[in-house]
């Protein structure tokens, strides 16, 4: 399976769906279902096709933006795990 669609269908088993964000073929953006537990904030989750990672973004208390980008499914599999929503 391309590694693109491996993240797609990671994000998907996550809780992540597809949102429509502007006209960039080259970017697949989703949102979170359920907001995290502390913030009531939906993680952001972008796929990138031309350098091949995903990048999540969510907030932490006191509004702060973080992100962290992933080069393969496993590692963002195993960070997700450990940062569910809801």
């Amino acid at each position: 399976m391309d590694k693109l669609q491996e993240f797609q269908v990671a994000a998907r088993r996550d809780g992540f769906v597809e949102v429509p964000d502007g006209d960039d073929a080259n970017v697949a953006w989703f949102r979170n279902e359920l907001p995290d537990r502390n913030t009531n904030v939906h993680k952001r989750l972008c796929i990138d096709s031309l350098s091949s990672c995903a990048t999540v973004y969510w907030e932490t208390d006191g509004a702060k933006l973080n992100s962290l980008t992933f080069r393969t499914v496993s590692s963002m599999k195993a960070w997700l795990s450990l940062h569910p929503a809801g």
